[in-house]
């Protein structure tokens, strides 16, 4: 079992398995090369090893991240290993979904449980505007594959003032209709996002939501960075507020980058290094850099923006 000194229980971990991706968001990676290389990434089969020690030690839930993870073509090989090793794991991914129209029934074939797939707007070229590529289409049609073959789904959006936050309830109602949670995440200032974005905090999203629906809060039944609510129709979404005190009480998490480091916490600068001991495959060493990383896992975030302190580690390097 690892429990941080805070009493926390950690069972959820989230591994990045490459910084690469092709989408260049405005608040995660705008600046970015374009012919960006992760020339640092760990072979998954190196990573397997480390998550078995994870699973043994009291882990419970995985998220696969990236960057964009479906760029790794050797992805659905090691969702089958580490559905193998442990039936009882819970395996999630986070995607843009722009790949998904082709890899949907390989990732559930693989024994992938669930995904979140992150969709700002439903406006073609508002979503070039936020990610500059054309990628509304493929999204979509990613969607309904997913949809098909039996994958639950989940929609994270980013509402940003001035760019998508009239999108609000018409990403709520496209959610209703198609049967997947939404799930609205507070814009998270780091240094490598476009400077100028700034976010709706939650009581704006609740504000708008509720000129056309009366909602109420549901009761947290799990650990879990969201906060959920009811409309009166009886459909559900959530929104993800690390801006407010409570959001690290019951943090259940740590992050392994996709060259072996373990973060502690998304806003936390300190961080563990485990690549030499995954690469040499040294289970003891492996051990102690989990436990490691458990131990340092701070009370709360560093986040304060009225002191400007913000991520200066980029997200798509610790997997969002």
């Amino acid at each position: 079992m690892l429990v941080d000194t805070f009493g926390r229980k950690i069972e959820y971990i989230r591994i990045s398995v490459t910084k690469q991706c092709n989408f260049r968001c405005q608040y995660c990676m705008p600046d970015t090369p374009e012919d960006f290389l992760d020339s640092s990434m760990i072979p998954l089969d190196k990573t397997l090893e480390f998550l078995k020690i994870a699973i043994n030690e009291g882990i419970k839930k995985i998220r696969i991240t990236g960057g964009e993870p479906l760029l790794r073509d050797d992805l659905s090989d090691f969702i089958s290993s580490l559905r193998a090793y442990s039936p009882s794991v819970e395996l999630a991914l986070t995607t843009n979904g722009f790949f998904l129209k082709k890899y949907a029934k390989i990732l559930k074939d693989s024994g992938l449980d669930r995904l979140n797939v992150s969709l700002d707007t439903l406006k073609e070229n508002r979503l070039k505007l936020i990610s500059k590529r054309d990628a509304l289409p493929n999204v979509l049609e990613g969607l309904q594959e997913a949809k098909k073959v039996g994958l639950p789904i989940k929609i994270n959006m980013v509402p940003l003032k001035g760019v998508n936050d009239d999108e609000v309830l018409d990403m709520l109602e496209f959610c209703l209709e198609n049967g997947f949670i939404l799930r609205y995440i507070e814009f998270m200032e780091n240094s490598h996002a476009n400077s100028s974005l700034k976010g709706l905090n939650e009581r704006e999203i609740l504000a708008l939501i509720s000129q056309k629906y009366t909602l109420s809060p549901i009761e947290k039944q799990t650990i879990g960075p969201a906060k959920s609510f009811r409309l009166e129709n009886g459909g559900v979404f959530g929104i993800i507020a690390p801006h407010n005190d409570d959001f690290c009480k019951s943090c259940n998490r740590i992050r392994l980058t996709s060259e072996g480091t373990i973060c502690p916490c998304l806003y936390y600068q300190e961080a563990v290094s485990a690549r030499e001991a995954i690469l040499s495959g040294d289970i003891t060493a492996m051990k102690e850099a989990l436990k490691l990383s458990v131990h340092n896992k701070p009370e709360k975030n560093q986040w304060d923006n009225e002191q400007n302190q913000h991520s200066a580690r980029a997200f798509y390097y610790t997997g969002g």
